[in-house]
This record gives C-alpha cells, sequence and structure tokens, in this order.
C-alpha cells in the first residue's frame, strides 16, 4: 500500500476551505468565526442544500465583512454524490456540521477520502468513527487525506488537554491521566441527539468497534488504554467524580497510540465533577434514565422532539456559559495537574475549535500524517497554539 502521508493540503484547488451544512446554528457561527478571524487571503466558500438560504448567509457575512460579497456559494446535498465529490475536489480542506453524522455524514467522508481532501467534523459519535475507519481510512492514507473527527468540545479539549499535560511528564515511564469535566452551558440540540441514537444502538456501536479493532494497528512496544474509572472521591481535585461514557476516552488512548511520547503504558480515565455527592448520585440516575429511554422508541422520539437540531441558545445566554476540564498526570515518581478552559462549550467555542482546525490543517506546519488521524496526531502544537492565541487557556497549574 502506497502511504501519501503529508503535512499540508493539496496546492491546486479553486479553494482553501468549504463550509458544508453552513447555514445550521452551528455552521452560521463557525461562518461568522471564519469572517471576523480568517486571514485576507483566505480563499473559502460555503456549502448547503438550498440556494436561498446560502445567499442569505453571504449577505449577513457582508456586515461583519464587506469583502466577502463574492464568496462562492456550493450547493450540495448529502443525498446527492456527484454535489459532494464536487465539494471535495475544489477545495483544500472541508468543514462540516451536517449530523447526526451517522445518519448523513459518510458520503462526505467517502468523497473527501477519495479526492485527496482534508476533512473535519464535530461529532462525537462512536459508531460512526469506526465505521469511517473501516471503510475509508486505507483509500486515505493513499490519496493523502487528513480525516479528522471529534473537532469540537468532543473531542479538543480533552484530546490536546492529554497531549499538553503529557508534555509535562517524562516520555519514557507509563502515564496515568485522568480528565475531569465541568462545565455551565446549555446541552446542544446535535450532541443531545448524538447521545441519544448512541445510547439506542450500543450492540451496533460494539460491533463497530470490533471490526475498528481487527484492522487497526497496535504500537510495537507501547500500549495505550481509554480505563473506565469508578465513581469516587478526588483527593486531589477535592471533587466527586462519575464516569462519562463519551467519545473523548477513546479518542485520547488512540493519540496515546498514535505518539510516542505518551510513554511505554499510557491509560487515561475520563470524568464529570461535582462538588458533592448528592449532585453525582443525580448526575448518575440523569444518565441511567436516559439510556433507558433510548432502549424504548416512543420515549426516545419523545425527549429528541423537546430538544430540537439546529437551534440555539442567544448570545447573551452563550456569553455566560463556561467549561473547564482539569487533568492530573502521574509518571515516573511526578504528579501534575493542568487546565484547559474556555465559554461556551457546545456552540462559540465549538465553532472555533472546529474553524481553527480546518485552518490549521490548510497552513500550518504540521507532523506528516494521512488517513484518520485525531487532532493531537494531526496538528498536535499548532493546533494547541491556535487556540490559545484565540482564546483558550491551557494551563499548567
Amino acid at each position: 500500500m502506497t502511504d501519501a502521508s503529508r503535512s499540508d493540503p493539496p496546492s491546486d484547488r479553486e479553494l482553501d476551505l468549504v463550509l458544508f451544512g453552513a447555514t445550521g446554528f452551528t455552521g452560521r457561527l463557525t461562518a461568522e468565526y471564519l469572517a471576523r478571524h480568517a486571514s485576507d487571503g483566505l480563499r473559502w466558500g460555503l456549502a448547503g442544500r438550498s440556494q436561498a438560504k446560502l445567499e442569505g448567509l453571504r449577505e449577513h457575512l457582508v456586515t461583519v465583512d464587506d469583502s466577502l460579497g463574492d464568496l462562492p456559494l456550493l450547493t450540495a446535498d448529502v443525498d446527492d454524490d456527484v454535489s459532494l465529490k464536487d465539494v471535495a475536489n475544489r477545495a483544500r480542506v472541508v468543514i462540516t456540521t451536517v449530523g447526526p453524522y451517522l445518519r448523513y455524514g459518510e458520503p462526505l467522508v467517502a468523497a473527501c477520502a477519495q479526492a485527496g481532501t482534508d476533512y473535519v467534523d464535530l461529532t462525537g459519535e462512536s459508531e460512526f468513527v469506526d465505521r469511517t475507519y473501516v471503510a475509508h481510512h486505507t483509500t486515505a492514507q493513499q490519496t493523502g487525506a487528513r480525516l479528522v473527527h471529534a473537532c469540537g468540545f468532543d473531542s479538543i479539549p480533552h484530546d490536546l488537554g492529554a497531549y499538553f499535560t503529557v508534555q509535562q511528564l517524562p516520555d519514557d515511564v507509563p502515564i496515568t491521566l485522568r480528565g475531569v469535566v465541568r462545565a455551565g452551558a446549555m446541552i446542544s440540540g446535535g450532541t443531545f441527539h448524538s447521545a441519544m441514537n448512541g445510547f439506542s444502538r450500543i450492540r451496533h456501536a460494539r460491533a463497530a468497534y470490533a471490526a475498528r479493532r481487527e484492522i487497526e494497528p497496535r504500537p510495537e512496544g507501547r500500549r495505550s488504554r481509554a480505563v473506565r474509572g469508578n465513581p469516587h472521591h478526588d483527593s486531589v481535585l477535592g471533587r466527586w467524580l462519575l464516569p462519562l461514557p463519551t467519545i473523548d476516552p477513546t479518542i485520547v488512548a488512540r493519540s496515546g497510540a498514535a505518539l510516542p511520547a505518551y510513554g511505554p503504558d499510557f491509560r487515561y480515565s475520563h470524568f464529570a465533577g461535582t462538588k458533592t455527592l448528592r449532585y453525582a448520585v443525580g448526575g448518575a440516575s440523569t444518565v441511567a434514565a436516559l439510556g433507558l429511554a433510548a432502549q424504548v422508541p416512543p420515549l426516545r422520539r419523545a425527549l429528541l422532539g423537546r430538544v430540537p437540531q439546529g437551534e440555539g441558545p442567544d448570545a447573551g445566554r452563550r456569553a455566560k456559559s463556561w467549561f473547564t476540564v482539569d487533568f492530573v498526570g502521574e509518571g515516573g515518581g511526578q504528579t501534575v495537574r493542568t487546565r484547559v478552559s474556555g465559554g461556551d462549550p457546545g456552540y462559540d467555542e465549538t465553532a472555533k475549535m472546529l474553524a481553527e482546525s480546518a485552518l490549521c490543517l490548510a497552513f500550518d506546519d504540521n507532523p506528516r500524517t494521512a488517513g484518520q488521524v485525531t487532532t493531537a496526531q494531526a496538528m498536535g502544537d499548532a493546533l494547541t497554539g491556535r487556540l490559545r492565541a484565540a482564546g483558550l487557556k491551557f494551563e499548567v497549574l
């Protein structure tokens, strides 16, 4: 097999970047972020199903930057492979916000893998990520495409936070790391729908994971694992910890498998942190209840109907939102504490992280990679630097 790994996307494309799903709530926030913060020379365009909605968004973006009146608009639909191939072949990097990804995402991944086009999304759906690895990783390796999933709150603060933390420890010793998430924010509709669909497809997700494990190489002479912790009180952080059933620990462990800096034996556990035992018990009960409701189609549909996708809180509420991810790393007799923190995790910071990931792939000096890779593996130091410059904090405490 030919490995076409590279550190930058193809240079012979009409556009540096295309944002697919631009007229949705998160897509619109991502477009606004690019309009405000991208360099003047960025060649980018908007893609979506409705030409009228794309034109309306472009008119809005002109109020942010009056040079965007001629921003290219690409009409494309997940059910139209020809339109997706056109998007992939015209761009160096494609961003997509169109989810749930398990339902809508795979055709665009296929188009980018075949075209050698870099791809980023904000999925937190483990089954989707594993299925696309099996179906498209080899093709992407051959064409040089870098397929980078989970470039929003799932899973950049956790993946790059773990990467930042292990850099504070020796790289030749076993490392044990735990990440503890706290947030004050409204959950996004997309995240809720993805979580409920995931709870309803546990057997499918296990089968997809097993299929990936059968073909995915293991690191030689090293190992990296996501370890499910138990609920307990953390004396270092002073918090009650509740294991989180998200994609984040798996993403972190895959970065650990790919990068020798994580040491010969890396173990990561992932938790939500609360001040009191009462809140921890309440959180566990809520997750358990949602997991049970997801198994009953009428209940699942009723809950999904109460949290619509494509909508979100207004700017005032988002401005009051926040998140922290605290890490405790242990290795070689040393203990280090770090923290990643920022503002509204589900919308504003996710749009920022998604946009900066695409810009990083397009323009920065990154490690040579290809295929389906993690943010730490594909962009590590460069993306961490971008996000710090954009306002996210990466701190040693």
